[in-house]
């Protein structure tokens, strides 16, 4: 409707380009101005999650899912840890193909929705698992994909979790807004920015920046992909995506923000995911594989400051 208020405004059902809405009275009352109450229930279901950790970028095809899943895997690697990922890229679901799931179902037992387990501490959710085909086609408008965000949070079955990992699509929009709100009751430990060199994508990506400031989630640091193509034949490396503004490492030093890592270009990457397989377990002394468990530990660390940051100050 033309010039709406909006739901949370206070001119919520009072203003003059209300009158007619279906909706008038409940928004006058005073009723849309109230907390979702799935939030609280979404803190209850997470509270036995330690560490969340949000995967963000404002540009597409630079990496997320890629980075998420090797994320999940080296947490996975120690035995100890529980780990999940949870895919909200609603229209663009990537995670079953990376972790060789494709073709899994969900299954729903009297405490929810059971994730898809790679290993028995990897469990992965997503709407891909939902779909009759991975070609199938999600035409949803931002409410819907917002109701299912909130299915996945509240209606899923983790357990108990040490690390809880979410690869969310590209942008700042619906999808953004509703997984930070609806985490809003629980601990998120920060966002991972992920971008390419060139400036076309640090563009797009500093917006995301201005985002978690907006919204207040804290920022774990930024992952700089395609970070160069070193020659397995000769070494020689070759900038595929020349850094013209100064890359990730300039971007990091005038916004204040910890550089994790750049993980250079290999082609057993992208190989690697196609085939549903661990590019760190498959080639583990490779420059990248090296990089990512850097960029990991460094996450890690993160995490554990930040628990006895807030015991001392508990």
């Amino acid at each position: 409707r033309k010039n709406c208020p909006g739901t949370t405004s206070e001119q919520a059902g009072k203003s003059s380009s209300c009158a007619g809405c279906p909706n008038q009275k409940i928004c006058a009352s005073g009723a849309t101005k109230a907390p979702d109450p799935a939030i609280a229930e979404i803190g209850e279901k997470l509270s036995t999650v330690k560490h969340k950790i949000l995967v963000l970028s404002g540009k597409g095809g630079v990496g997320k899912s890629t980075f998420s899943a090797h994320l999940a895997h080296t947490l996975a690697s120690d035995s100890t840890k529980e780990v999940a990922l949870l895919d909200v890229d609603i229209c663009g679901p990537s995670i079953p193909r990376i972790m060789g799931l494709e073709g899994e179902q969900v299954h729903q037992s009297g405490s929810g929705w059971s994730p898809v387990y790679v290993d028995d501490n990897l469990a992965v959710m997503s709407i891909g698992f939902l779909l009759s085909s991975p070609d199938d086609a999600v035409i949803w408008r931002g409410p819907k994909k917002n109701g299912m965000i909130k299915q996945f949070l509240r209606d899923v079955d983790w357990g108990d979790l040490d690390y809880l990992i979410v690869d969310t699509p590209p942008g700042t929009s619906d999808e953004h807004l509703s997984i930070v709100q609806y985490l809003s009751s629980t601990h998120v430990d920060g966002a991972v920015i992920i971008t390419t060199p060139q400036e076309v994508s640090l563009q797009d990506v500093r917006k995301e920046i201005r985002f978690c400031q907006k919204v207040k989630l804290p920022i774990i640091g930024v992952v700089e992909n395609m970070s160069g193509f070193v020659c397995p034949s000769c070494k020689n490396t070759s900038q595929i995506f020349p850094p013209t503004s100064g890359g990730a490492e300039r971007m990091c030093a005038d916004l204040d923000l910890p550089l994790l890592g750049k993980v250079p270009l290999d082609p057993r990457i992208a190989r690697s995911c196609d085939e549903g397989k661990s590019f760190i377990n498959e080639v583990p002394d490779s420059p990248a594989a090296k990089v990512y468990q850097s960029i990991v530990q460094s996450i890690q660390d993160y995490c554990s400051n930040r628990v006895t940051e807030e015991q001392s100050t508990s």
